[in-house]
């Protein structure tokens, strides 16, 4: 194997010295542009690259992210990590992953390894760690930022991005009011308790406002044991059935894979869609587009998301006060729901 170019051998093969190089390589004004240019053209001629953890040690910044998430095969993770990748990559940070499975403690485990390896901040989405990690978290001294955290009993100190649950719900049912719809049903997601309790809260005061009282069958959660994305569709077409039987005539669902597995259940039984059934869902995933029929949705704002849980985080490395913030939702209407046809008094 041969060995790496370092900096000594481009001074020598350039006639400098190493500290006219290094200053070179970067972009000191204290070297002239000529002697600059004629310096990295050569290091680039000679396959030089630098020896990242030789600079980290000298400056205390690995220039990495961490980010911990629960699973690649989420759909709706995909626009927020873009988010998070394009946003570190301007600030010329690379980021390091590790997976979850929607298990606290693999959380913690993976920010502490994630500190161990000198990263310069730690991102988390769909976080569960809570207050019972406490004297873990107290150890912890790189910055940390939880994105769409969904512990009930949060831990405090860390700071948070979050879309708005509790409105986006309300902006799904009142929809559906809108539509003439009175019996609605909520399809909801026991692993994500935060956020399935807040889109519940905003399901159940949405139709309290317009009168309405929730028929306890009307609302069905899905096991929490469940640690991939892809169990919300089996989820959907599970639990719809039993709500079809309470008598709905719209169902709002956590997510959009929920409402997925919904349209699948309504296609396997001849159960038309919105003809008999609107469903909504939320996330507003690039699927929701190409089902059919296509799915109205409450959008979040993915890439937002994960840009603005980057710039938080290098706020905090700049030393500047953290913020917690809230992004809001919009709703989109497509083919999955209607005017209300049938008589649900």
């Amino acid at each position: 194997m041969s060995r790496a170019v370092s900096i000594q051998d481009i001074a020598r093969v350039a006639g400098v010295s190493h500290t006219t190089v290094s200053r070179a390589l970067r972009n000191s004004p204290l070297i002239s542009l000529e002697v600059r240019e004629n310096i990295q053209r050569l290091a680039g001629e000679m396959g030089y690259t630098p020896n990242l953890v030789a600079q980290s040690l000298k400056s205390q910044r690995t220039h990495t992210l961490g980010l911990v998430v629960t699973t690649i095969a989420d759909p709706f993770l995909g626009r927020v990590v873009r988010g998070i990748e394009q946003a570190a990559q301007q600030a010329g940070m690379s980021v390091l992953f590790s997976l979850s499975y929607s298990d606290a403690e693999r959380e913690m485990a993976a920010i502490e390894t994630f500190q161990r390896r000198r990263v310069d901040g730690i991102l988390v989405e769909s976080a569960r760690i809570s207050a019972e990690y406490e004297r873990r978290l107290e150890r912890v001294d790189v910055p940390t930022v939880l994105i769409n955290q969904q512990a009930e009993n949060p831990f405090n100190k860390l700071h948070t991005v979050s879309v708005d649950d509790y409105h986006g719900a309300r902006q799904a049912v009142e929809h559906l009011l809108g539509l003439g719809h009175r019996a609605i049903g909520y399809l909801g997601a026991g692993n994500r308790p935060f956020s399935n309790r807040r889109r519940l809260e905003g399901y159940r005061d949405s139709l309290a406002q317009a009168g309405v009282l929730v028929h306890p069958d009307w609302v069905r959660i899905a096991s929490s044991d469940h640690a991939y994305h892809s169990d919300d569709v089996c989820d959907g077409q599970e639990l719809l059935l039993p709500l079809l039987e309470s008598g709905v005539s719209a169902v709002f669902c956590y997510n959009d894979m929920f409402a997925v597995g919904a349209l699948t259940a309504c296609r396997e039984r001849g159960i038309p869609v919105p003809g008999r059934l609107s469903v909504i869902g939320f996330d507003d995933i690039e699927l929701a587009q190409y089902v059919t029929p296509t799915l109205s949705s409450v959008h979040q704002p993915k890439f937002r998301l994960g840009e603005l849980a980057v710039e938080t985080l290098l706020a905090l490395l700049r030393g500047q006060p953290g913020q917690d913030c809230l992004l809001p939702t919009e709703l989109v209407r497509r083919g999955s729901t209607a005017a209300c046809d049938i008589d649900t008094r």
